[in-house]
């Protein structure tokens, strides 16, 4: 699926005496904002804006390139506890990986997202992006709240929930979501859940 400007490309190539015309399914709007430009004045995304700034990812979302940022809004952010929040914050690591992981390496248009693909973030890791009807997933959950800002370099999508990595989790948070939460519990009752966290 070939896409301008995140417009979709309904035919191509019809030659003309004078040129070429390709055909798409909307009106191209003017871009100047980079994608850091779109953080600094969108009101919803002011809790990435401060994580942005602590982390110093600010040059690269400036910088020339084609990225897609998938931008947690603030209620994203409300939506985690707020000691786990907190920690993130405080561990320029742990807050560098979390933004990395909401970083994909290619401009990627809703329009050309099919289901089961799958994208590399700046992290390392991958995320799996799909559609479900008119919606469309990340990791099989209908998170993406606003589609297709267009930046001059690259675009932008508002998710309203924070996708973690591992590399920004705790060991006692990870035991949580896996095989031995059971483990885990017992950890707390002897006391020992601080050893973990």
């Amino acid at each position: 699926i070939v896409t301008v400007n995140c417009a979709r490309l309904l035919k191509a190539d019809h030659h003309a005496t004078n040129g070429v015309v390709h055909v798409i399914d909307k009106v191209i709007a003017t871009t100047t904002n980079t994608i850091q430009q779109i953080i600094e004045t969108e009101d919803s995304l002011e809790t990435l804006r401060t994580a942005v700034a602590a982390s110093d990812l600010s040059s690269l979302l400036e910088s020339q390139g084609q990225y897609t940022l998938l931008a947690p809004t603030n209620e994203a952010f409300e939506k985690i506890p707020r000691e786990t929040l907190n920690r993130i914050l405080g561990d320029p690591e742990a807050l560098r990986d979390l933004l990395n992981h909401h970083i994909l390496k290619s401009a990627m248009c809703a329009e050309a997202i099919i289901a089961g693909l799958t994208m590399e973030t700046l992290e390392g890791t991958t995320l799996d992006v799909g559609c479900s009807g008119e919606e469309l997933t990340l990791n099989g959950k209908a998170i993406i709240a606003n589609k297709d800002v267009l930046a001059t370099n690259g675009v932008v999508h508002f998710v309203n929930e924070l996708l973690i990595p591992d590399s920004a989790k705790t060991v006692f948070e990870l035991a949580q979501e896996s095989e031995v939460s059971k483990s885990t519990d017992l950890f707390r009752q002897a006391g020992l859940s601080s050893h973990l966290t």
